[in-house]
C-alpha cells in the first residue's frame, strides 16, 4: 500500500466563481459562521490571509462525526488562476499524515456559477492510516454551505 498519493473531487456552484474563491482568499474567518461543520477558527499567529509560515490558522471542526483539530496556511493564493494552496497539519491532521495539502480551484461557467475542484496530495505515518476522504467530504461539505451563503446574500 502506498504512502503517498492524491485524491479529488468536483462540486458545482450556483454563486459566481469569483465571490466564491474571494471567500476564501480574503475572508476565510468567515467560514465558520457558515457551516455548521467549522466549531472554531483562530488565528494562531501573522495574519489570516498571508502566505507562508508566518500566517496560520488553528481549525477545529467535524469530519466525518468526528471533531479534529489541525493548523493551516495558505502555501500559494493564485487570484488569476482562481485558485488556492493549503499547508495542513499539527493537531489530529498531524497524527495521520507527514504532509496534507488541499487545493481548490474555481472555474467560471459561461451560464451560471462554476466549479470548485478540490484536490488533496498526502503523505501518511504509516500504512493503516486511510487516505484523506474523510478531509475530502468535509471540504464538499463546507464548499455547499458557503455556495449556499452566497446565494442568499
Amino acid at each position: 500500500m502506498a504512502l503517498k498519493g492524491k485524491i479529488g473531487a468536483e462540486i458545482e456552484i450556483q454563486s459566481s466563481a469569483s465571490k466564491f474563491f474571494n471567500l476564501f482568499a480574503t475572508q476565510l474567518h468567515e467560514v465558520q459562521n457558515m457551516t455548521d461543520e467549522v466549531h472554531e477558527t483562530k488565528l494562531h499567529k501573522g495574519d489570516w490571509h498571508g502566505v507562508g509560515s508566518h500566517s496560520v490558522k488553528h481549525w477545529t471542526f467535524t469530519s466525518d462525526g468526528k471533531v479534529t483539530t489541525c493548523k493551516e496556511n495558505f502555501e500559494e493564493i493564485d487570484e488569476e488562476n482562481k485558485s488556492l494552496t493549503f499547508n495542513l497539519f499539527d493537531g489530529d491532521i498531524g497524527e495521520q499524515y507527514k504532509r496534507l495539502k488541499a487545493k481548490l480551484k474555481v472555474i467560471d461557467n459561461e451560464e451560471k456559477g462554476g466549479l470548485a475542484k478540490w484536490t488533496y496530495e498526502y503523505e501518511k505515518t504509516h500504512e493503516a492510516i486511510p487516505p484523506p476522504h474523510s478531509y475530502l467530504n468535509f471540504a464538499i461539505q463546507v464548499s455547499r454551505d458557503v455556495d449556499a451563503h452566497l446565494i442568499k446574500a
